[in-house]
């Protein structure tokens, strides 16, 4: 549970971290992401590889099909990347919880489109709710909240596609980053050419330098948590808990950077957050654990006799 709340709670003050990369714009926090994430995860490989599977061995059991699937998982996850350093870095703080109330829900639909999963009848309903708040802010807003699908959906995408990738979490997001680094390096080296690289030039001192390379352990660290917590905990205690990233984003844009929300989004947010509701009930009345237990006190109630059971 610790591992659990910790990833989740490292993601929802994202919002405090990025805003401090600044000069620097958002493709050059993300190409910055992209190189020190890798540095850190090879570091930590380098630590701990003998226990999970020869440092970097591993290397030469992934096939080309593995190498696709990774390589288009490491575009999803970078488009999600970009998109949110985009959206804390310019006051769409509340857009951003908006797109991570909506992704579990896109998750759902990828699940039923692409693997043929089936819901249950008030998995539909949420799903529908969701739907319509999304109609609600298009019609109120004049525009379909873009930027919140385009999180939920590249995200979603990310998940639906690491089901396919069979390296254990530390490899796979190796395998991510070594994808993303060479795009990284190349955008840096650009800037570089063109002054613009707020690293090296402008005179931004030590402090800017260390803020955007400690962006790989600020990307990485919730990451390897969120493998631990994956395998200690059940599903469905981990699917509760994901919610606590959007509400703590949501709380930042409202009561520390005082982002403006009109009534329609309120209205939205509301037939999100009903949606989110009805589908975590039907998950937590679903669950093995669940029904185990209610098994179980309807077995006691026969033992006790049908008086009991009738009161």
């Amino acid at each position: 549970m610790i591992w659990g709340i910790a990833c989740y709670a490292m993601w929802g003050f994202f919002p405090a971290f990025f805003p401090l990369l600044e000069p620097a714009a958002p493709m050059e926090i993300l190409a910055h992401r992209f190189v020190w994430t890798l540095v850190f995860v090879v570091l930590v490989l380098l630590v701990v590889g003998r226990g999970h599977g020869g440092g970097f061995r591993w290397l030469r059991s992934v096939g080309a099909a593995q190498w696709t699937r990774i390589a288009v998982a490491a575009v999803a996850i970078g488009v999600n990347w970009g998109l949110y350093i985009y959206a804390v870095n310019n006051d769409h703080v509340a857009d951003a919880a908006l797109g991570y109330f909506i992704n579990p829900l896109v998750s759902v639909v990828l699940g039923v489109l692409v693997l043929h999963e089936r819901l249950r009848r008030l998995q539909w309903t949420a799903v529908t709710v969701a739907v319509l708040a999304v109609v609600v802010l298009t019609v109120a807003l004049g525009q379909p909240p873009v930027l919140s699908l385009m999180l939920a959906l590249s995200f979603g995408l990310y998940g639906l596609l690491k089901k396919k990738v069979t390296l254990p979490p530390l490899q796979s997001l190796a395998a991510e980053t070594l994808v993303l680094a060479p795009p990284g390096l190349t955008y840096l080296a650009w800037l570089q050419s063109q002054g613009e690289n707020t690293a090296l030039q402008g005179g931004h001192g030590a402090g800017h330098v260390l803020l955007l390379a400690t962006a790989g352990i600020v990307t990485a660290l919730p990451l390897l948590c969120f493998a631990r917590a994956a395998h200690e905990l059940p599903l469905t205690t981990l699917g509760m808990l994901q919610y606590l990233t959007p509400v703590l984003q949501m709380l930042w844009a409202v009561f520390v950077v005082h982002e403006h929300i009109e009534p329609a989004r309120w209205i939205g947010f509301g037939l999100i957050w009903l949606a989110v509701v009805i589908f975590a009930g039907d998950t937590v009345a679903n669950s093995p654990r669940h029904n185990r237990g209610r098994r179980s006190r309807l077995a006691r109630l026969d033992h006790a006799g049908p008086n009991t059971r009738s009161t």
